[in-house]
């Protein structure tokens, strides 16, 4: 009998990537073994910046429990995922007790580089909380497996993080909210999407205390968590990041395509993470 090819899936491998930053880190769960490989830095740590709100949704929701949604509550909940909206996203964290929200997301995802920011003039803003790769594929685990918000509404979270939308384009990215639809998911072969949902939540935004674009890329699916976070020059934009997020995905899909798939690179030396 003719044997069934396996389903493609992401599972560990060496990975090579064109890129001229400071910092570049890759994480990646089996969701069914637990285990976790990635790069030698995965547990130092990068600004989360928009990653972090789907924490600080799942945490809003969780505690309201069964209790009624408010209307504006439930678009605020949305725009923070699907948008990326900073004044949604920090009208629950707000809600939620701020730092308290963060320290809950610390316990409950058992994270063990995650610090909340002490950085002076930020201290306790979400968005400059430090995460490494290694605990934010356990913040993808955690939001999928039901533990970050609860019974009631892990699907719907799930869900619209499968619905971020807009593009790393100009007219995409406005001051207070962005495109996120980018990065991993230009990374995977059909035949992954085609097995079942993805959801994604990516976090980015240039920084002038270090001339840096601090981007980082977070997906979770049944089988598995990926996280690819980084630090570059401002000068390269933010398509340069997605492109490094998506070409790191497409070395981990196993097995590999028949015709490699067609990941635009960074042109710049190679650093084997």
């Amino acid at each position: 009998e003719p044997t069934v090819p396996p389903k493609p899936t992401l599972a560990a491998a060496p990975v090579s990537v064109a890129f001229a930053g400071s910092h570049l880190t890759w994480a990646l769960m089996d969701r069914k073994t637990g285990e976790i490989s990635g790069s030698k830095n995965m547990t130092t740590t990068n600004s989360t910046e928009s990653m972090i709100k789907v924490w600080i949704v799942a945490d809003y929701l969780r505690r309201l429990g069964d209790k009624p949604l408010a209307a504006e509550r439930k678009k605020q909940a949305s725009t923070a995922i699907r948008d990326s909206n900073d004044d949604s996203a920090s009208a629950l964290y707000n809600a939620g007790g701020k730092t308290a929200v963060t320290k809950r997301m610390i316990d409950m995802c058992g994270l063990t580089e995650t610090r909340i920011s002490t950085r002076t003039g930020y201290v306790g803003w979400w968005s400059f909380t430090e995460m490494s790769a290694r605990d934010a594929v356990r913040l993808g685990d955690c939001v999928a497996d039901g533990t970050a918000a609860g019974p009631t509404w892990t699907e719907w979270v799930l869900d619209e993080m499968s619905k971020v939308r807009g593009t790393t384009a100009a007219r995409d990215q406005q001051l207070k909210q962005g495109g996120g639809r980018w990065g991993i998911v230009d990374g995977l072969p059909d035949a992954i999407e085609k097995q079942g949902r993805v959801s994604i939540k990516n976090g980015w935004t240039p920084l002038y205390y270090d001339n840096n674009w601090h981007v980082n890329c977070l997906a979770v699916a049944d089988g598995w968590s990926l996280a690819v976070m980084m630090r570059y020059p401002i000068s390269r934009g933010l398509d340069y990041g997605a492109k490094v997020c998506a070409s790191v995905t497409a070395q981990l899909v196993t097995p590999q395509p028949g015709a490699a798939l067609k990941v635009p690179q960074p042109l710049t030396t190679k650093a084997k993470l």
